[in-house]
C-alpha cells in the first residue's frame, strides 16, 4: 500500500525545524492522500464529489491518525472554499454562533464556507441542532470528523442530512511507508534495529500520526552512531500503549470481537482479542465477568462445567491479580471457545421472561399451592398434589403452569454436547406425561 504522504523533498541535517515531523508531511493535494484509496483514489467517493464540482456536507468517521483533518484541508483547497476549523472540545454554541455568523457575510461576498468540526461527537444535542439551519440553507459545507460510530454519537436529524464516509486504519504497510518518508525528510534512517523497527509500528497501531511522532521522539532521544534495539527503544519511548479508550468505540468493538471468536468456537481469534485488551489496559475482572456471560449465553447446558470454569477463572485472577491471574482468563477464554455451543437455555430465559411480563397477575394452580390455613384448604389449596418422590421414577405428570396459560414450551435443548443428554430426559418425561395424564 502507498503511503499516506507526498515524498518529500530531504532537509539538511543542522534545520531546526519548530513544526512537527507530522505536520511537515502533510500532503499538498488530495491524491497524495493514497493511504485512503477508497475515497481519494481516482474512483473514490471524494474524487468523485470534486469533480462534480458539489462538495456535500459529509461526516469522515475513522481512528486516529488517518487523514481526517487533513483530508478536510484539501477539500476546502480542491472546492475553492474558505476552510474554518473548531474543535467539539473547546467550543460551544456562542462560538458555533460566530462562525455561522462570519460564513453568512462571506457567503454575501460570493465566498462560501467548509466548516470543519474535529470530535465532532463531542457537542450534545442541543448543539447538534443548531448546525441544521446553515447546513439547510447552504451558509456552509459541514465537515465533521469523529472517532466514534456516528449512529450512535450522532442526531439522526444531523445524520440525515451528511453522509458518512468511513476511513481505514493504516496498515503495518502503510505505516512503514511512512517512516521511510520521514527518513527521506530527515535526511538519515533511523537509528533503530529491525526488530525495533517493528514494535515501533505495533506500538502506533495504525495511526500515521502517531508513528511519525514515535520516529520524531527516536531521532531527538538517540546519541550519534547509536542503534536501538527493542528494549533501548521501550526504553526511551516509554511504551506507548495501543490507541484505545475504554469508554468509546475501541473498548466495544473489541469486546464485541472476542465475543463473537468464542461463539464461533475459534480459540486462537478468542485469545488474540483478549490480549489485545490486555495489552490496551482493559480491566482483566470486566472481561473475566464478560466471560462469565459468554459461558451463559453461547454455551450454556451444552457444557455445565463452563460456567464454573469461568467463575474459576475470575475467582484466580482476585486472588493472584496482574500479570499472574491474567493466564487463568487466558485458560477459561480458551475452554469456552472450545466447548460445544447452546443459546437454548438463554433463549428459554428470554421466552419465559417474556410470558412472565405478560401474565404476571395469573396465579399457579391450586394443586401446587400450599395451605397453612384451614380456609386455604377448603378453598383446594393443596388438592390432588401428589408428590413426585412418592411416584413411578419419581414423575408424577402433573402440570404446573397457571390453568389459563396451558402448558409451554420455552426450552429446546439442542443435539451437542450435555444438552444432547438433557434432550433425552425431557423426551423420556414428555412421553411419561402423556401416558399418565390420559
Amino acid at each position: 500500500m502507498a503511503d499516506l504522504f507526498a515524498s518529500p523533498e530531504p532537509e539538511k541535517q543542522d534545520a531546526q525545524p519548530l513544526r512537527p515531523l507530522a505536520d511537515r508531511l502533510r500532503p499538498d493535494t488530495l491524491a497524495d492522500v493514497v493511504g485512503q484509496q477508497h475515497l481519494t483514489g481516482e474512483e473514490g467517493a471524494l474524487t468523485r464529489m470534486i469533480e462534480a464540482g458539489s462538495l456535500g456536507n459529509i461526516i469522515l468517521w475513522g481512528p486516529p491518525g488517518t487523514g481526517k483533518t487533513t483530508i478536510a484541508r484539501l477539500l476546502a483547497g480542491a472546492t475553492g472554499l474558505h476552510f474554518e476549523q473548531i474543535s467539539a472540545i473547546f467550543s460551544g454554541v456562542a462560538d458555533l454562533k460566530k462562525v455561522f455568523d462570519a460564513a453568512r457575510l462571506r457567503l454575501g461576498n460570493g465566498v462560501q464556507t467548509l466548516l470543519f468540526v474535529d470530535e465532532i461527537h463531542r457537542f450534545n444535542r442541543a448543539q447538534q441542532d443548531s448546525f441544521l439551519p446553515v447546513v439547510e440553507d447552504g451558509t456552509i459545507v459541514l465537515v465533521g470528523a469523529t472517532t466514534e460510530n456516528p449512529s450512535f454519537e450522532l442526531n439522526a436529524a444531523l445524520l440525515s442530512r451528511t453522509r458518512v464516509l468511513t476511513l481505514k486504519r493504516l496498515d503495518e504497510e502503510g505505516l512503514g511507508s511512512l517512516l521511510s518518508r520521514a527518513e527521506t525528510l530527515m535526511g538519515g534512517s533511523l537509528p533503530v534495529t529491525p526488530e525495533a523497527r517493528h514494535t515501533m509500528l505495533a506500538m502506533a497501531d495504525g495511526d500515521g500520526r502517531a508513528v511519525l511522532t514515535l520516529a520524531e521522539e527516536v531521532y531527538r532521544a538517540t546519541k550519534p552512531d547509536e542503534t536501538l534495539d527493542e528494549a533501548g527503544l521501550r526504553a526511551i519511548l516509554q511504551r506507548r500503549a495501543p490507541i484505545y479508550d475504554k469508554s468509546q468505540d475501541g473498548h466495544y468493538n473489541l469486546i464485541s470481537a472476542l465475543h463473537k471468536s468464542v461463539r464461533g468456537s475459534d480459540p486462537d481469534a478468542a485469545l488474540y482479542y483478549l490480549c489485545r485488551m490486555f495489552d490496551a489496559g482493559e480491566d482483566p475482572l470486566y472481561l473475566g465477568r464478560r466471560l462469565v456471560r459468554m459461558a451463559s449465553e453461547d454455551i450454556g447446558l451444552a457444557d455445565p462445567q463452563a460456567l464454573s470454569i469461568a467463575l474459576a477463572a475470575k475467582d484466580a485472577y482476585d486472588y493472584l491479580g496482574s500479570p499472574e491471574g491474567e493466564l487463568a482468563l487466558a485458560q477459561a477464554c480458551i475452554y469456552l471457545a472450545s466447548a460445544p455451543k447452546s443459546n437454548a437455555a438463554y433463549t428459554a430465559f428470554k421466552a419465559a421472561m417474556r410470558a412472565a411480563r405478560n401474565n404476571g397477575s395469573l396465579l399457579p394452580p391450586k394443586h401446587i399451592l400450599n395451605a397453612p390455613t384451614k380456609l386455604m384448604s377448603s378453598e383446594g389449596y393443596g388438592d390432588g398434589y401428589r408428590y413426585d418422590h412418592d411416584e413411578p421414577d419419581a414423575f408424577s405428570g402433573q402440570d404446573y403452569f397457571p390453568s389459563e396459560m396451558g402448558r409451554q414450551s420455552y426450552y429446546d435443548p439442542v443435539e451437542r454436547g450435555f444438552e444432547r443428554e438433557l434432550r433425552k430426559r425431557l423426551d423420556y418425561w414428555a412421553a411419561l406425561r402423556r401416558e399418565r395424564q390420559g
